[in-house]
């Protein structure tokens, strides 16, 4: 599994496997420090703060150098050079996996591991190595020593894989290609309407962009004897910006919370401070630029004002305005997301709201949304849990010892089967086209 790691990092970006080597080396040495000297309270932790420094340094060096050095020449109306580094992929991640090793070592949460092999196989695992899910060593510590291989897991992990990726190429690309007619043209004369179905779309690339990688990390990870911790749960269906970020991304959301927010004093210590430490750290490890940053505050703000008292206002108030509100504001967060110029984020945001003397709705709108109505209906259904509640409800008028044969041995199958017909058909005509989070 190492060696696969290792070629699978080296096939796109072989310099970077020394990094990636060095940050693991980093982690098993420190991590043996640390046990050394858990009797020793001061001594183990300026340990923790050394390897967590090297491994923020690293981060910072390779991720944000350049964004610091544009805002001091900003500041300063100096005029140092960039430093025309490329960002390694999948640093934010394998940094952090470092990092959540060490700390939970230092906690006691996880034994020590004593086998270099453990801690380069935790750190390289190819199936989350390059854009998450953020797995931490005791979720898969029984399984790097205890594995096994069985038909089942395997056939489930190739059904996972299958999902994940036709939710990448059937759905997300779709979306993206859509949602560029909106959004990289001249954003200050799309109309209202235009301007909403394009971040909509937008919603639905990212969303299934992300989820799908996701779903095939984990696929892959079930083929080989990993079980990894899902990421994603419906986060559309929310009612609040709270109870979305519950369900987005959970397994950054976990470690900002058990990593920084609680450290910090969670909320029995400065808990405004904290939590504007963490939306500030959230939107900064999405990229090095200051509409991540806004983004991120963005939701904290969000969740600030419904910690205080929109939640309890929505107690009182029907379900679907919740949802509409959650839809809404979701909307807007990703159009400073979306916008790295944020002269074009604001730009955009006044053509949502007709602020830009630009028309209601126009030719273009009503071309794509016609092209585009079944899919958009079927993929916004998708985000939903209806699909899984109508097959469970297919299932069920079955007898009931036909229902997990009849799921399992032929329904799924065949299901899967023509995604991946769907899926192959539109890759080899399409051109190359990443996953969003590859960039983080």
């Amino acid at each position: 599994m190492i060696i696969s790691s290792f070629i699978f990092y080296a096939w796109g970006e072989p310099v970077w496997v020394i990094l990636l080597l060095s940050c693991a080396i980093v982690g098993y040495y420190f991590g043996i420090l640390i046990n050394k000297n858990k009797d020793h309270v001061r001594r183990k932790k300026w340990i923790l703060t050394i390897g967590i420094t090297i491994n923020l340094s690293v981060l910072v060096f390779f991720k944000y150098i350049d964004f610091l050095i544009q805002n001091f020449n900003l500041l300063l109306h100096a005029d140092l050079p960039y430093s025309g580094i490329g960002l390694p992929i999948g640093i934010s991640f394998f940094t952090f996996q470092v990092i959540s090793y060490l700390v939970d070592v230092y906690r006691g949460d996880v034994p020590t591991s004593t086998s270099k092999v453990n801690v380069l196989l935790y750190i390289s695992l190819f199936p989350q190595l390059i854009a998450g899910p953020i797995v931490r060593y005791t979720d898969i510590q029984h399984e790097m020593q205890n594995r096994s291989f069985s038909l089942s897991n395997f056939s489930q992990g190739i059904n996972r894989f299958v999902i994940g990726l036709g939710k990448k190429v059937i759905l997300a690309n779709t979306a993206g290609e859509t949602a560029a007619l909106f959004l990289d043209g001249n954003v200050s004369e799309v109309s209202v309407l235009g301007a909403w179905f394009g971040i909509s779309l937008f919603a639905i690339q990212i969303y299934f962009d992300f989820s799908g990688y996701s779903d095939m990390a984990i696929g892959l990870g079930k083929m080989f004897g990993f079980t990894y911790p899902e990421n994603f749960n419906y986060p559309y269906v929310s009612k609040s910006a709270t109870e979305f970020w519950r369900r987005w991304n959970m397994s950054l959301g976990g470690f900002f919370r058990d990593y920084v927010y609680i450290p910090l004093g969670g909320n029995k210590k400065f808990p405004i401070r904290n939590l504007f430490i963490v939306w500030f750290l959230t939107g900064l490890w999405h990229g090095a630029s200051w509409n991540f940053i806004i983004w991120g505050l963005y939701f904290g703000t969000l969740i600030f004002i419904e910690k205080k008292f929109l939640l309890s206002i929505f107690n009182r108030l029907p379900v679907w305005f919740s949802h509409l509100y959650l839809t809404v504001a979701m909307l807007i967060g990703w159009v400073f997301f979306y916008f790295t110029d944020m002269k074009q984020g604001l730009l955009f945001i006044k053509s949502l709201f007709g602020l830009n003397s630009n028309a209601f709705v126009d030719v273009i709108l009503n071309v794509h949304f016609n092209n585009n109505l079944i899919f958009f209906i079927a993929a916004v259904i998708a985000t939903t849990p209806i699909p899984k509640w109508i097959f469970n409800k297919l299932i069920r008028v079955l007898p009931e010892k036909l229902q997990t044969r009849v799921s399992n041995d032929i329904a799924v199958p065949i299901f899967n089967f023509f995604i991946l017909i769907i899926s192959t058909t539109l890759l080899v005509g399409s051109t190359y086209n990443p996953f969003l989070y590859f960039r983080f």
